[in-house]
């Protein structure tokens, strides 16, 4: 494939491998609407799908299954759901805690650790993590749901994450940390930390990632006095998306 065929590609921004369902979708015959502006233009334009056709279907919360579709319009689409039998898709074993990144790679972010099983993720204030990300408005719980649920939608999954905001680090390394490390090795990825970080551990953990250009000396003092051990992914410094990424990777 040459560079010009790759340029053409038109991309999506998301794959609706899932059609999620809010059990206010669904009306007292069991019949399901997608009254979604998005999710019924991805059915048009991506899908493109007609009556009668089938479609992975999912309860937020619960069952994944299969459901026909009776009808798409401009605005809407009904659903008859047909069964749903299977389980989500087992959970990763970690807790995220993640300093606020830029609000572009907060979404991307989002979205990401979520089609991946995470499903406890504190966003953390630390000295590097510009006090304006605070003001932007993907952290307003709608725009943060969105994010998951495109998340879920990716990777055929129904269980929304739980997100927790800490916006300041002494509190939470006194405070919350302790809690938080109750059962759970702590680890927290920093460049120039001796240990390598460890791959396909099954311990239920506590993962800590710092912002572009990392923690200072002080949080990285405070987070080895709290009991979390430093790990690095060696040379490379990456972007906070990417090393999260990684980081989930090896380790579970």
């Amino acid at each position: 494939m040459t560079l010009n065929s790759i340029q053409a590609i038109p991309l999506k921004r998301s794959i609706m491998n899932l059609i999620l369902l809010d059990l206010a979708d669904i009306d007292a015959d069991g019949y399901a609407w997608v009254r979604d502006p998005r999710r019924v233009r991805h059915l048009h334009e991506v899908h493109g799908v007609a009556s009668g056709d089938e479609l992975t279907l999912g309860i937020l919360g619960g069952a994944i299954g299969r459901g026909r579709l009776i009808s798409l319009g401009e605005h809407e689409a009904c659903f008859e759901v047909i069964r749903l039998e299977l389980s989500p898709p087992a959970p990763l074993p970690v807790h995220l805690v993640l300093a606020l990144p830029r609000p572009r790679m907060l979404a991307r972010s989002l979205e990401h650790v979520t089609a991946l099983g995470v499903k406890h993720i504190t966003l953390l204030h630390t000295r590097r993590v510009e006090k304006s990300y605070w003001q932007s408005p993907e952290l307003a719980p709608g725009r943060i749901r969105d994010h998951l649920w495109l998340g879920l939608e990716q990777a055929r999954d129904t269980v929304l994450p739980e997100v927790t905001l800490e916006r300041r680090f002494k509190p939470f390394v006194e405070d919350r940390l302790p809690e938080l490390l109750q059962g759970r090795r702590g680890l927290f990825a920093h460049p120039g930390m001796p240990s390598a970080c460890p791959r396909g551990i099954g311990d239920d953990t506590l993962l800590l990632v710092g912002p572009e250009g990392g923690f200072i000396p002080y949080e990285v003092e405070r987070l080895l006095d709290a009991g979390c051990q430093g790990v690095h992914l060696g040379e490379r410094i990456l972007r906070v998306e990417t090393a999260v990424t990684a980081l989930l990777a090896r380790l579970f």
